[in-house]
Parts: C-alpha cells; sequence; structure tokens
C-alpha cells in the first residue's frame, strides 16, 4: 500500500506521463521491492511524491513453516482447517468423579513437598498413585447409563478430525454440496491406512467454544448431508470403501433447515446408502442422536466406542416427554438402553471399541489406534465379499431388528413392568354349591375304594384348582375391602425386582412384609367376606388331603401288583421252591445254623429278588433309598440315644437359624405359599428361589458347626457295628431271624 501526497498547484502544464518518465533525480529504474522498502522523496517542479509500503502478515497457506509434530498427515495438514490447538484444553471434573479428586490433590500436594524439601518421597507417590489409578478403574467398571452419556459428551473427548489425523497416513480433506455451501458439522476426506484408500466421513464437534459455534456444535443443516451424500456417490464411484464417524446430538433442528428440506435430505441418505456397493463401516465415537446420526449410519457394520451412546431422543427429552421433569433423566438412560453394552445385545451394535479407564480423553492415541485396528479387522472382513452379498448383509443387518414372536408366554421379570390388565369379575360359587360338589366328590372316592378301583384322580385335580381360584379371589376381595390392595401391590413388585436379581432380601423389605403381613392377619377377621373364605380354604386343604391320600393309595396298588408279578413268575417261584426244600431238609432250626452253601443261595436269592424290585419301582418313577439292612437291630440300639441326641441338636440349630434376623425369608415362603395355593401362578417360581436361599443358609450354618464332625464320628460308630455283626459274605454272628428286605420310597 502507496501513500502520495501532492498539491494541486504542482500539476499545471505538465502532463502525468511526463511526471513518469526519467527524470535528473534517476527515478526510472530503480527495482519496485526497493521503491516498497525505503522512504523516498522525488522533488519535480514542486511536487512532493512520498510512498510507503506497509509489511503484510505472512501467509501460511498452502504450506505450514511449522506442521505439528505428533500429527500423521505431516505437511497435508494444511489441506484442512483443522489445527492443533494453541492452548492446551483445561481439564473438565464429572460429577462422578469427584472423589477422586481428593486423591489426586494428595498427589500433587506430595509431589510439592518433595521438590520443596528435597526429601524423598518416591514410594509415597507410588503408593497413591496405584491407589488413584485402583479407584478409577474400578469407578469406571460400574458406570451407570447416565455417567455414560455424560462421558460422551465430554468437552475434552477427541473429535472426528482427531482421530482421522492420528489413525491416517494422508489426508485430504473435501469441500461442499455443489449448492452453494459447505457444511463446517461434516467433513469429508479421502485418506489412506496403511496403504489402503478410504472415503471418511464425520460429525465434527468443536474443542472449545469458539469451535463448537463454528461447527455449530456438531449438528449438521441440509448442506452437510448433501455433502456426504455427494462424496457416498464419489466413492462408490471409484470403489473407496466408506468409513463414517458419528458424534452429534442431533441434525440441526432450525426453521432454515426445514425449509431447506432436512427430513428429505436425511431420507435421501438413508436411501442411498443401502444402495452403495462398497463396503460401510459406522463408528459411533461420542453420542449419535436420532436421524442425524443415521443418516450417515446405515453401515454394513456398526462400531461404538466402550463410553458412546446411541439413542432415538435424549434422556433429557424422554424424561421431559414422559415424566414432566428433565431432572428424571437417569431413569430415562437407563430404560432407553442407549449405552454400548445394552445394543450389542440388542444386536443393532456389531462390536464394542475399548477406551482407557477415565474415558477417550484420557488417552486419545490410543483410542485412536483401537479404532484403526478395529476398522482394518472389519474392512478386512467385508472386502471379502462380493457386491450382491455385500447389499444381502447390510440389509438382513437392519431387517433383524425390532423383530417379534406371537405365541410366546412372557417371561416374569418382563411381566413385572408391563401395565397390569384390568381385573374381570369372576361369578364366584357359594357355599352350598360347593357344599354339592364335594359331597358328590366324596361319593365317587367312596365307591372306588369299595370296588378297589382307581381314585377320581381328575375330579380331585379339577376341584383342587376351582377351589384355589375361589380362595385367590375371596382374598383379593377382602384385602380391597380392607384397603391394602395398593400397599400390596406396590410391595409385590418390589419383592419381584429382588427376585429377579437373585439376592437376599433387604432387611427394610423384610420389615414391610412383615408389618403388612400382621396387618392382614389382624384385620383379616373382620372382612365382609371372612366367613366364605375360612370355608373354601378348609375344603381347599381337605381335598389336597384327599388327593395325597389317592395318589399314595393308587401307588401302593402299583407297588404291590408289581411285587405280586416278580413274585409269581415261574422261574422265582422255581428257586424259592428248591431252597425251601433244601432248608428243611438240612433240618437246621436257625439261619446261624444253616451250611454256609445254603446261605449263599439265599443271600443270591434275595438279591435277585431286590434287584427286579428296585427296576420295578424305579419304572413307577420311585426312588429307592434304602434297599436293605443286615445289622442287628439289638447290636445297635445302644447307638439310639446319641441318634435322638444329634437329631435334637440339629433341630434346635436349625431353629436358631430360621429365628434369626439374617433369615427372615420363612415367613415370606409361607406368604408366598399361601399365594400359591390362592392361585398366584407367579409365586412358584419366587417359592422356588426362596427354597434354595434358606437351603444354601442353613446348610452353611451346619457345615461350619461342629454338628458334622459329630455326625462322621456317628456314623463310623454305626458303620463298624455293623460290620462286627456281620461277616464279609453276609452271615450273621448272633442269632436272628430271617432279615427280610426293608424298602424306603419318595413318592415323585
Amino acid at each position: 500500500m502507496a501513500s502520495i501526497s501532492y498539491s494541486p498547484a504542482a500539476f499545471d502544464g505538465t502532463s502525468a506521463s511526463d511526471l513518469l518518465r526519467s527524470s535528473s533525480s534517476s527515478v526510472t529504474g530503480i527495482p519496485l521491492k526497493t521503491l516498497g522498502k525505503v522512504r523516498f522523496v522525488v522533488k519535480r517542479r514542486d511536487v512532493i511524491v512520498a510512498a510507503k509500503m506497509r509489511k503484510m502478515k505472512k501467509h501460511e497457506y498452502p504450506w505450514p513453516a511449522d506442521p505439528h509434530p505428533n500429527v500423521k498427515g505431516g505437511v497435508l495438514t494444511h489441506l484442512s482447517h483443522f489445527k492443533p490447538l494453541k492452548e492446551k484444553q483445561k481439564p473438565v471434573t464429572l460429577d462422578f468423579e469427584k472423589p477422586l479428586v481428593d486423591l489426586e490433590k494428595k498427589i500433587v500436594d506430595v509431589r510439592k513437598m518433595a521438590n520443596e524439601t528435597g526429601l524423598d518421597f518416591s514410594d509415597q507417590i507410588i503408593s497413591l498413585e496405584n491407589k488413584y489409578q485402583q479407584a478409577l478403574k474400578e469407578l469406571y467398571l460400574h458406570l451407570t447409563p447416565i455417567q455414560r452419556v455424560n462421558i460422551a459428551r465430554h468437552p475434552n473427548r477427541p473429535t472426528f478430525l482427531d482421530h482421522v489425523f492420528n489413525i491416517t497416513d494422508k489426508f485430504v480433506e473435501l469441500h461442499g454440496d455443489r449448492a452453494g455451501y459447505d457444511d463446517p458439522a461434516i467433513v469429508t476426506g479421502i485418506g489412506t491406512i496403511d496403504g489402503r484408500r478410504y472415503m471418511f466421513i464425520g460429525q465434527q464437534k468443536g474443542r472449545n467454544t469458539k469451535e463448537n459455534i463454528q461447527r455449530n456444535f456438531g449438528m449438521p443443516t441440509p448442506h452437510g448431508y448433501r455433502k456426504a451424500l455427494r462424496m457416498m456417490y464419489y466413492a462408490d464411484h471409484h470403489g473407496f470403501p466408506i468409513v463414517t464417524f458419528i458424534d452429534t446430538p442431533g441434525a440441526y433442528a432450525d426453521l432454515k433447515s426445514e425449509e431447506l428440506g432436512q427430513g428429505e435430505a436425511i431420507a435421501h441418505n438413508l436411501r442411498t446408502m443401502f444402495g452403495l456397493k462398497v463396503p460401510i463401516v459406522s463408528i459411533v465415537i461420542g453420542e449419535g442422536g436420532s436421524g442425524g446420526a443415521l443418516a450417515i449410519g446405515c453401515a454394513n457394520k456398526l462400531l461404538m466406542l466402550e463410553n458412546a451412546v446411541f439413542y432415538v431422543a435424549s434422556p433429557e427429552a424422554c424424561a421431559a416427554i414422559l415424566w414432566k421433569n428433565a431432572k428424571a433423566s437417569p431413569k430415562a438412560a437407563e430404560k432407553l438402553r442407549i449405552t454400548a453394552q445394552e445394543l450389542c445385545k440388542l444386536q443393532i451394535c456389531d462390536g464394542i471399541i475399548p477406551e482407557p479407564p477415565g474415558g477417550a480423553h484420557a488417552g486419545a492415541t490410543w483410542t485412536s489406534q483401537e479404532i484403526k485396528a478395529a476398522i482394518n479387522e472389519t474392512m478386512d472382513e467385508l472386502t471379502a465379499m462380493d457386491t450382491e452379498e455385500l447389499l444381502k448383509h447390510r440389509m438382513h443387518k437392519f431387517r433383524k431388528l425390532g423383530g417379534f414372536q406371537e405365541g410366546v408366554p412372557i417371561d416374569p421379570k418382563k411381566k413385572v413392568n408391563m401395565k397390569k390388565k384390568e381385573e374381570q369379575t369372576v361369578p364366584r360359587s357359594s357355599k352350598a354349591e360347593l357344599e354339592g360338589e364335594i359331597e358328590k366328590l366324596k361319593q365317587q372316592i367312596l365307591k372306588a375304594k369299595e370296588s378297589s378301583t382307581k381314585p377320581p384322580e381328575v375330579a380331585l385335580k379339577n376341584m383342587i384348582e376351582k377351589l384355589k381360584e375361589e380362595a385367590y379371589h375371596e382374598y383379593s376381595e377382602a384385602i380391597r375391602a380392607m384397603g391394602l390392595k395398593d400397599r400390596l401391590e406396590m410391595l409385590r413388585e418390589e419383592v419381584s425386582k429382588v427376585n429377579s436379581k437373585d439376592r437376599l432380601m433387604n432387611p427394610v423389605l423384610m420389615d414391610k412384609i412383615e408389618k403388612l403381613k400382621h396387618e392382614l392377619n389382624q384385620s383379616l377377621s373382620a372382612a365382609p367376606n371372612y366367613t366364605i373364605l375360612k370355608y373354601k380354604l378348609d375344603m381347599l386343604k381337605e381335598v389336597s388331603t384327599a388327593k395325597s391320600l389317592s395318589k399314595a393309595a393308587t401307588m401302593k396298588q402299583e407297588v404291590n401288583k408289581k411285587l405280586s408279578e416278580i413274585m409269581g413268575r415261574p422261574e422265582i417261584k422255581e428257586k424259592l421252591e428248591a431252597l425251601e426244600a433244601e432248608v428243611q431238609s438240612s433240618g437246621s432250626s436257625s439261619y446261624i445254623d444253616l451250611d454256609e452253601g445254603v446261605k449263599d443261595k439265599i443271600l443270591k436269592l434275595k438279591s435277585e429278588i431286590e434287584l427286579e424290585m428296585i427296576s420295578a419301582l424305579e419304572s413307577l418313577s420311585l426312588e429307592v433309598v434304602v434297599v436293605e439292612s443286615n445289622a442287628n437291630p439289638a447290636s445297635l440300639s445302644v447307638f439310639k440315644n446319641n441318634v435322638d441326641n444329634l437329631n435334637e441338636e440339629i433341630n434346635k440349630t436349625i431353629e436358631e437359624v430360621v429365628n434369626s434376623s439374617e433369615l427372615k425369608n420363612m415367613e415370606l415362603l409361607k406368604l408366598e405359599k399361601a399365594k400359591a395355593e390362592a392361585g398366584n401362578v407367579e409365586s412358584e417360581s419366587k417359592i422356588e428361589a426362596l427354597h434354595q436361599q434358606i437351603k444354601q443358609r442353613i446348610s452353611e450354618v451346619i457345615s461350619s458347626s461342629e454338628l458334622k464332625e459329630k455326625h462322621q464320628e456317628l456314623k463310623a460308630e454305626i458303620s463298624e457295628a455293623i460290620q462286627s455283626s456281620g461277616g464279609a459274605n453276609g452271615s450273621l454272628q448272633k442269632e436272628t431271624k430271617h432279615a427280610e428286605p426293608m424298602l424306603e420310597m419318595n413318592f415323585a
């Protein structure tokens, strides 16, 4: 820039060409560069010309003088507006990380003290650092969904271009949608990884407030999606695999974007990505919000960083819609199942890329290398497919999402949170009707006994089911009349949640159960339908007992029938008659006087019959507990007192365990059994879980006490007595009568 001062009178009669010609001052021929560096004054005919060149700032484009040494792209970074920050980002501590701040402060204080005093505190520093790393690791191993959302939104989290410059050998950014605009929220470009060329498309957030404003906080406009679409066509034409990086809270939803066709641009991208003939890999590096993320996420493989989230609506928006309060966002984040771990279970995400403890911002370079390894591994798999297989793979990935099944029973764990159906009014039988039906059933049972036929098991089963249903509805009516229905439903839901996690009851919850149970027992007699409820419960107990006796009688008949069949076999009869004749011919009056050969024959036949009987009992689904006992009762009678004492001590220990505060599940078990008898199907699984908990606790107490040692000692003494009372061949040393087979059976 030159400044010229002049006097109007100096130009009288002088042309401009004369002023610029050679003069006596020899100005002509001086290089312009020299004129720009010095101040000069030319005097001609009273004309003064003064010129000064202003020094310009050196332009860094296209070749920067000092490329950042940590950027792999080297001098090629001049092609992108993205450059390393001049100032280091300020550390940001999230709310759940505040407990770690004290440890970090202690480490800083100890180092400062070591520097000031010159003393050696290296051991203390190492110990504190190990403690800090352990606490950090434990904290990041048990993150809640809302905490992962906060990590995904961390202001220092590495952005798309951070990762691209860390993983690529070369990267060239491509600009513009060819429709008049270049959206800075979406960055596209060609880069190479280990010599393989890819098209990179990603949503770019800022690393500070200034960059966030420039990048529109990573929220693209229609221009950005059309720029991405142009690059997809370019990559498809040239055969470049596409890698997209998702990091956006959603598409920019302002009036101008809607006027320019935001929805149409996203829909066009979705349709186009399903038809691209090159492999596509999408990586969620932060938060992927709604259609704004899906517009570049229709890929063959969707990968997510460990602490990234992918959602259709943000937790805050979901909480504001469902609970009318954004403060319920932690609950919404849990219900939405938006974390990488949950989405992998739902098969929406195809893989999780690990992050260092503390999040990706704690080790950006390490995280980038993990992303690079994941891209190489996934692309090796996808590039091995032909075009048709690749398109089918992409289509099936999305077609399998959100599948459903018809006619499949609902999982009780899922049914807990489902909306309860309105209870339908079930007609209940009167007392007179029940009496008539039960009397009719009794007559059928008596006729079956007289004719030695099978009891009416089907009729008994139907009556029990009917009485259970009747008693359940009577209980419900009584609870509703006493005003305890809401409390019982809330308590039942809390118990179901605890049972679903297979852990012991909280003492506070047990106290609530005890309180409600006591209140129910106290006021049940005042219920309007208490009389009919008690009658139906008594009838249920009576019919259940009759069914048990009927089952036992039926089983007894079958066992006797099997025994008769075995003893009636010709070969068994023949052996018995031959053995009886041999015993009579020996002239022995007792078993001990028999010859050893005869004794062996008796024991052999006895074992044969027992084996046949065991097989017959097992065919009836019976479990044989004790087959026989050869021990002399007289020799074992001395142990009776010891056995009784041990049994009494065991029962006392079990009673102490049951009455302890640690095992209040006995009362809950009774309550669930009552519900099961009343027809509640869900109580059966709860009863089974409570059985296991109670058995485990009692087993632990008995095993840890002295009872186990006493039992082993007594068992050894009885075993010695049995061995001393019978020889190796089973012969008795003392005179006893022939021992009959003894069978103890558990009815299945």
